[in-house]
């Protein structure tokens, strides 16, 4: 069987083509795009094709946004994606369309233990719920709940859901960032441009003073980036403070998933940004924040928290699914 898979984010978009033999994906190509360069996914779906003479069976792509009755408005493109339009482009009545966390947890059962970093090895429950939690350009979460012998995975949209402040700090922090967006959602604190915004209440709200050099950086290229490498690195104190934030805000909402979907199964932490600050996760701010929920610290003690390293997860999620025969 071949099969078209694609892991579409605000920043990348990956497409791969597969055979399969049996349970065994087998790559035949794969390419990545730089999502903002194109005016739909269509068009990058149409040039993979053409460039690999794509010939395929089944295909599924994993798209950032809620899907609904195969169409997805992205939230961090001006994309809207319809499966009847990528069925044209990949020669099949149909194809499928789910969300990209939807995607990264079908790829959890796919991932062997080098592809996993223990940050809490808990009380894994064989049979319990599992959720994953992903930070890049924005903010993903899903659930899978035991069905069998494996794993189906449910889509939302929890990282568009109100941002909480614990404390007086994350209070004024709110407060700066609603004159700019109004609402904030988790999304704008804990994605690769809500590091950003960290880094600027810092500096506006608290007075802490920039590095030039930082600063030519930031003009010159991907702001967080530079951000999280200054941090790691120990050269500035401003990243460092806006670092330490971010990794206490995402233990803390990785906590919230792990309770609203009792992920008594493990909870994953995928998406681009984690296995790049991997120093900062394995130290105690992101553990203290996902386990401080009050009655319920014994609980969250026992949840197991996994790292994914394996940033191809959702690629072959979507792969997977589209083997499962879902939906055609």
């Amino acid at each position: 069987m071949r099969i078209v898979a694609g892991d579409i984010g605000g920043t990348s978009t990956r497409l791969a083509w597969f055979d399969l033999e049996g349970e065994s994906l087998t790559v035949l190509a794969e390419s990545r795009f730089a999502s903002g360069e194109f005016d739909s996914l269509t068009e990058i779906v149409a040039r993979f094709s053409q460039e690999q003479g794509v010939i395929a069976d089944r295909a599924c792509f994993g798209v950032a946004g809620p899907v609904r009755e195969g169409r997805v408005a992205t939230p961090n493109l001006p994309w809207t994606v319809t499966a009847t339009e990528l069925a044209c482009i990949v020669g099949l009545p149909s194809v499928l369309l789910i969300n990209d966390l939807e995607a990264n947890a079908h790829g959890v059962a796919l991932l062997g233990e080098e592809d996993l970093l223990v940050l809490n090895r808990g009380k894994k429950d064989p049979g319990g719920n599992i959720a994953v939690i992903s930070a890049g350009t924005g903010l993903g979460e899903a659930l899978a709940f035991r069905d069998g012998d494996g794993y189906r995975p449910l889509a939302c949209e929890a990282g568009h859901a109100d941002f909480a402040p614990r404390n007086e700090l994350e209070a004024e922090l709110l407060f700066y960032l609603r004159a700019e967006y109004g609402r904030v959602s988790y999304e704008r604190l804990i994605s690769g441009p809500g590091l950003h915004s960290i880094y600027r209440f810092f500096r506006d709200v608290r007075r802490l003073p920039e590095t030039p050099r930082l600063v030519e950086e930031m003009l010159a290229g991907d702001p967080s980036a530079v951000i999280s490498r200054a941090a790691l690195e120990g050269s500035c104190s401003l990243s460092g403070q806006a670092l330490d934030l971010f990794v206490s805000l995402y233990g803390a909402e990785a906590g919230n998933a792990a309770l609203r979907y009792l992920a008594t199964g493990g909870l994953y932490v995928g998406g681009g940004i984690a296995p790049k600050i991997i120093p900062s996760l394995k130290g105690p701010a992101f553990m203290a924040a996902f386990t401080a929920k009050g009655r319920m610290t014994p609980f969250m003690q026992s949840i197991p928290v996994t790292v994914i390293l394996n940033d191809r997860t959702a690629l072959l999620g979507a792969a997977r699914c589209a083997s499962l025969g879902m939906s055609f």
